[in-house]
């Protein structure tokens, strides 16, 4: 993936429409399944912090009324990010006050944001929820440091949006991916993810093992079997399907012990 930001804000409350302001910002590069870079700062923007606010992230109002201004931060983070393109957990917040700080400032977003709460929801649907704190459980995630704060929650994001890009070319063969990619994913209904990822040019196809001996068994030469059928029996009915028997037919019932990697 070319390089993105990751960014998140802690905010005095929900809507910036409604006169809430952000009270820290943090944004973490990455590229190529690396943390390149990291700016995170609280930010000074002349409110006071309720108090249901303070005991969710920790940040007081003395806290910022020693931090630099909002103007000064959000210069530096806009300056920090560029034109690269934007990631958040759970965009649709992160946007609302990204655009509303910056525009304070008579600047304006020049990029998309991709969104991965979205992503998760198609790519890990199997989740219990698609939460930041629940995912970063789900999928087994090193801890960042305590959620609610800026700098933790985007480099918490950091993480699940790698394992994301994993999991495209774990599960659908996709290892070419893009935000542009990500940006479609996460608009895609459900039922049509796999069908829109099948269409991809620069996808490849699963790779088929053995789960006793981990060797790729080659069906076509061997044993006479279409490849495509084989795809198609995988999809269908998933890797049980796929297991060798002692002959080298397919079995016409699922078995265990069949492992699919990609």
């Amino acid at each position: 993936m070319e390089r993105v930001v990751v960014i998140d804000f802690e905010t005095t409350g929900l809507s910036p429409a409604q006169g809430d302001r952000a009270t820290e910002i943090a944004a973490v590069i990455v590229h190529n399944g690396s943390v390149l870079d990291r700016y995170q700062s609280l930010m000074n923007a002349g409110v006071s912090i309720p108090s249901h606010i303070q005991n969710l992230t920790g940040i007081s109002s003395a806290m910022v009324r020693a931090a630099p201004s909002a103007a000064r931060v959000m210069r530096e983070v806009f300056e920090f990010v560029g034109d690269l393109p934007l990631v958040a957990h759970n965009a649709s917040f992160d946007s609302k006050f990204w655009d509303a700080e910056l525009e304070r400032l008579g600047l304006h977003r020049r990029q998309a944001f991709a969104c991965s709460m979205l992503l998760s929801r198609r790519i890990l649907p199997q989740a219990p929820s698609h939460k930041l704190e629940a995912l970063a459980e789900f999928a087994g995630l090193p801890s960042k440091g305590r959620f609610h704060r800026a700098l933790a929650d985007a480099e918490m994001a950091a993480s699940l949006l790698l394992r994301l890009e994993e999991e495209l070319g774990r599960q659908f063969g996709v290892h070419d991916v893009s935000h542009a990619l990500l940006r479609r994913i996460q608009k895609a209904p459900k039922q049509e993810l796999r069908r829109i990822l099948d269409e991809l040019p620069e996808r490849t196809p699963p790779t088929i093992m053995s789960a006793h001996q981990h060797e790729r068994p080659d069906f076509s030469d061997d044993f006479g079997v279409d490849c495509a059928f084989v795809l198609g029996l995988w999809r269908d009915y998933g890797a049980s399907c796929l297991q060798e028997t002692p002959c080298g037919e397919l079995p016409a019932y699922p078995a265990s012990g069949a492992v699919v990697s990609r």
